[in-house]
């Protein structure tokens, strides 16, 4: 299977983010304006973290805490799972299947270069399969 970096170059890549400092609420606003489930959390052009939909409902929403006064900082996921450029998409997919994670950010060394969700890699292993089926098909009826 194609590397991670194939799905990056796919589309374009805009790097939603947000600072440590931010609220919460600012958070919220960004996924939803972006259509995304998470955001990198960086400070200072370094990934330091992420905020996923999952953080707000288990450690905003459950605990009745309030998103306009907590900051990014306080829920973010600081031990973040990343990912190469080279990585093997089915590596990639084994590894959010093992940390049971949606999002993995995609780094060359300490630069980030995006960030992709199994919804991408499902997406394309759809298209590959689709593809496959159409050539079996020609070469059947050629």
């Amino acid at each position: 299977m194609k590397p991670v970096s194939h799905l990056l170059q796919e589309r374009s890549v805009t790097l939603w983010h947000i600072h440590p400092d931010d609220t919460v609420f600012d958070a919220l606003k960004l996924l939803a304006e972006h259509e995304v489930g998470a955001l990198m959390v960086m400070d200072h052009g370094k990934l330091v973290g992420i905020i996923s939909e999952r953080d707000y409902t288990r450690k905003v929403a459950l605990q009745g805490r309030n998103s306009k006064e907590t900051r990014v900082a306080e829920i973010m996921s600081r031990d973040v799972v990343v990912v190469s450029p080279h990585t093997d998409m089915r590596d990639a997919m084994a590894l959010m299947s093992q940390k049971r994670i949606r999002h993995l950010p995609v780094l060359d060394g300490d630069t980030v270069l995006g960030m992709i969700s199994i919804r991408d890699i499902m997406d394309e292993i759809i298209a590959d399969h689709e593809l496959t089926i159409h050539q079996l098909e020609n070469y059947i009826y050629s």
